[in-house]
């Protein structure tokens, strides 16, 4: 079983087809920190918070979500790669914005479903976030 590969994908924001890109794929084998360490080595980062205060973004090691910033010959590409119990879904946008989008969908989903610790004041919808929720969660902000 081979958790990366590369393949074929449709960019979700522009359906731009793009070949050859990196692919997480089911990973059944051990667990998700060894899926963390694996990715790693493939360019590949778990993201371990999100938002402004830096809220949890997933339930680790079962839940995680991943991000890659890579390109083709016509610019950046950004990956979200989702890690549930070993079954991987990979996306790629082809802005930085889209890729936060995904990441914050996910974020939304795991805070309101009980699975990470998040924000106490979460709106009705996902889209109804406040800005300093759908960002990285950054040490150095003001």
């Amino acid at each position: 079983m081979n958790a990366i590969a590369t393949a074929t994908v449709t960019t979700k924001d522009t359906g731009e087809v793009i070949h050859d890109a990196p692919v997480l794929r089911d990973y059944h084998m051990n667990d998700g920190y060894d899926w963390m360490e694996l990715i790693g080595e493939h360019g590949w980062a778990v993201i371990p918070s999100w938002g402004c205060d830096g809220w949890d973004l997933g339930n680790w090691p079962y839940v995680m979500v991943a991000g890659i910033r890579t390109a083709d010959r016509i610019g950046n590409l950004f990956g979200v790669a989702t890690y549930c119990e070993g079954d991987v879904k990979t996306s790629y946008y082809r802005t930085k914005r889209a890729q936060w989008d995904a990441i914050t969908e996910h974020a939304f989903f795991y805070w309101t479903s009980g699975q990470a610790h998040g924000p106490l004041d979460l709106p009705v919808a996902a889209a109804e976030l406040p800005s300093r929720y759908r960002e990285p969660y950054s040490v150095f902000a003001d």
